[in-house]
């Protein structure tokens, strides 16, 4: 089973919904806004990947976040911290499937992974 986590209402995860659908893959979604992330989901996916590709820099929550904040996200508690309450700043979508981990979406990757 695949499991993928995000946010309903985000762009990319629109098209990656639309991408699952349209290649008739089955999927249970997790909405990080009603349902928020713990810390050990975290720290697992923290396992194999990196922190800052975690974390999505780009995004308006992380660019709302005060210097200090931003600066502290090189700590991993403090990132973890900052993320459990804030889920918008986790990159998405993050995909689970066979306890590998697909971050992102790439149609290329994404053809690759669900093979």
């Amino acid at each position: 089973m695949i499991h993928i986590y995000g946010i309903k209402n985000c762009d990319t995860m629109k098209k990656a919904f639309t991408w699952l659908d349209d290649h008739g893959i089955s999927y249970t979604f997790h909405d990080y806004k009603k349902l928020g992330i713990t810390p050990d989901k975290l720290n697992e996916w923290l396992k194999t990947i990196p922190l800052n590709k975690l974390i999505n820099t780009k995004g308006t929550t992380f660019k709302k976040l005060t210097h200090e904040q931003q600066e502290s996200m090189h700590d991993t508690s403090q990132a973890i911290e900052l993320m459990v309450n804030q889920p918008s700043m986790i990159k998405r979508p993050l995909v689970e499937k066979n306890n590998l981990i697909l971050l992102g979406f790439e149609v290329n990757k994404w053809e690759d992974f669900h093979r």
